[in-house]
């Protein structure tokens, strides 16, 4: 059954029939407005991210229920990247009328089970018919004002970490055009991980000066933290935390071993600076968290910019710094 059969508002009653209410939540699907109750002494946060198809994805290369956790992925990782607790969302969905009701079910399902993962409740959102599939997340959180991370506030002197392993998306992307549909690669790049406790962590420690997610690549991200904190940065190749199956595929993909991990973007990890006597407490949350947390490199004097230098003390030539939608 396709959605010019059963309408809009058919539709809209079968993803609230989808949802559930949660914590904080007066009132959701349904009426003008969503209704939500602040929990005592927070701010909100909001953000929002749209995936454009042909874009952001390709169809033929994802499935929708992977598509819709997705897009509730890479906006949590926004929540995550100041170390705040997402509670709320909201989804405006553009689609041509001949898609199938089950396509939007799945896509649904996908972005209602990541969702859950963190206890955040869609609460409303837009459709409309188009020649395409755009969806668009608005993803409201708390935190408290004093303990907000921000993009600002690296100073020189500080070291550079960053949470998991980097390129492996990028390198995903690669594997699912040429064909391969699996692989840990493949499943990072099609439903990556929003690292949200990882930042509250960080946030509850004071363990950052500034922090980011990785989203346009690691180079061009860092320059973000480097731009609006008025320094420069110094990444060592030698310490990027690179996966052994990145190891393993990267030379079937790629002519540069590191340049998909430096600017391949779409890893969804945390990267964030820290005063050098907080290595050691950063390490032990490592090890509480279960996951790597790498020193990647360290803050200097902002006329450096951003630069990537090998073992012996040259530095590597950046091809591509990320990710521009306009370029």
């Amino acid at each position: 059954m396709k959605l010019a059969e059963i309408g809009e508002f058919a539709l809209i009653a079968a993803i609230k029939e989808m949802t559930a209410e949660g914590e904080g939540v007066i009132k959701g699907i349904g009426d003008d407005v969503a209704v939500l109750r602040p929990s005592p002494g927070k701010v909100f946060l909001v953000t929002t991210d749209l995936l454009l198809e042909k874009v952001h994805f390709r169809l033929e290369l994802t499935d929708p229920y992977r598509l819709g956790r997705k897009a509730v992925a890479v906006n949590l990782s926004d929540i995550a990247a100041c170390g705040g607790t997402p509670t709320a969302f909201l989804v405006s969905l553009t689609i041509p009328a001949e898609t199938e009701v089950a396509f939007v079910q799945a896509l649904y399902q996908g972005m209602l089970e990541q969702s859950q993962e963190f206890k955040v409740s869609l609460v409303g959102g837009d459709t409309s018919r188009g020649n395409g599939l755009l969806i668009s997340i608005t993803l409201i959180g708390e935190a408290e004002e004093g303990a907000i991370i921000y993009r600002e506030g690296a100073r020189k002197g500080d070291l550079i970490f960053v949470t998991g392993s980097l390129g492996d998306a990028a390198l995903g992307l690669e594997m699912l055009k040429q064909g391969k549909r699996d692989g840990g690669p493949v499943q990072r790049h099609l439903a990556p991980l929003p690292r949200v406790k990882e930042g509250q962590a960080i946030a509850r420690q004071s363990l950052a000066t500034a922090m980011i997610d990785i989203s346009d690549g690691l180079v061009a991200d860092l320059g973000h933290i480097v731009e609006t904190s008025k320094v420069g940065a110094k990444i060592w190749l030698s310490r990027l935390p690179i996966s052994e199956e990145y190891r393993k595929e990267v030379e079937g993909y790629s002519t540069d071993p590191y340049a998909l991990a430096l600017s391949g973007g779409e890893d969804y990890e945390l990267l964030f600076t820290s005063a050098p006597e907080k290595e050691r407490a950063v390490g032990k949350l490592a090890e509480e968290l279960g996951i790597p947390i790498q020193a990647i490199g360290e803050v200097v004097d902002a006329s450096a910019g951003v630069r990537v230098i090998e073992e012996g003390g040259k530095e590597y030539p950046l091809k591509q710094k990320g990710h521009d939608h306009f370029r």
